[in-house]
């Protein structure tokens, strides 16, 4: 099996599972439903098309740079009166994504996320990514594609740092989440629930033999 990899950054990302009528709220990292409505725009994939193939990939989240929630107020003009809504982001976050799958079916995904049909955008139409989303396709398993990439992320120094990676499991009692998508259609939009396992291990950090000195001289 292989992994695509995805970097996820920008000022502003939203991961909303669920929505309660003037708050929308977003998760800590990326959702898969969102993760996969990114690969079907990014398809040309309308709404009403199937996604099937697309969730079935697994799915795993590395958090590089964890950001901060913020909220902001939105006031909307209704029929009969002026109300105000509370919308989260996460702020200044950084996230690498793998999924993993059959090797075609992944190259023609990163050629796809690398000339989309439609824009991208990470969770909302107000926060378009920073910089080139798609990595590649690597030919390893999905954790050890997580594990093995660069840190994304700027850091201070090259010291190993601490990641979490979320990762799609079959275990049964482990942590759930709504955010399997069965059907994007705005006529009745349908999800189910994944396990998610996680995982904290230290990272070597940058991997480059890169000097930023090297031309000042001694």
């Amino acid at each position: 099996m292989s992994t695509l990899l995805l970097r996820l950054a920008a000022p502003l990302q939203a991961w909303g599972t669920e929505s309660k009528f003037e708050r929308r709220a977003t998760e800590r990292e990326p959702s898969k439903s969102g993760v996969i409505g990114l690969l079907a725009a990014a398809l040309g994939r309308r709404r009403n098309e199937p996604v099937d193939d697309l969730a079935g990939l697994k799915f795993g989240v590395r958090v590089d740079k964890a950001g901060q929630i913020v909220m902001d107020f939105h006031t909307a003009l209704g029929p009969k009166q002026t109300y105000v809504t509370k919308r989260l982001y996460l702020e200044d976050a950084v996230f690498l994504v793998g999924l993993e799958g059959n090797t075609e079916f992944l190259k023609s995904l990163e050629s796809a996320v690398n000339s989309p049909f439609f824009p991208l955008f990470l969770g909302r139409r107000s926060c378009p990514p920073t910089g080139r989303i798609c990595l590649g396709v690597r030919e390893v398993p999905l954790k050890e594609a997580l594990l093995s990439e660069p840190f994304e992320a700027s850091k201070r120094n090259d010291e190993p740092v601490n990641i979490t990676l979320y990762m799609d499991t079959d275990e049964v009692g482990v942590y759930r989440q709504r955010d399997l998508p069965v059907s994007f259609s705005q006529a009745h939009r349908k999800y189910t629930y994944r396990y998610i396992k996680t995982h904290t291990q230290q990272h070597n950090g940058y991997k480059t033999e890169h000097d930023a000195f090297e031309g000042v001289g001694p």
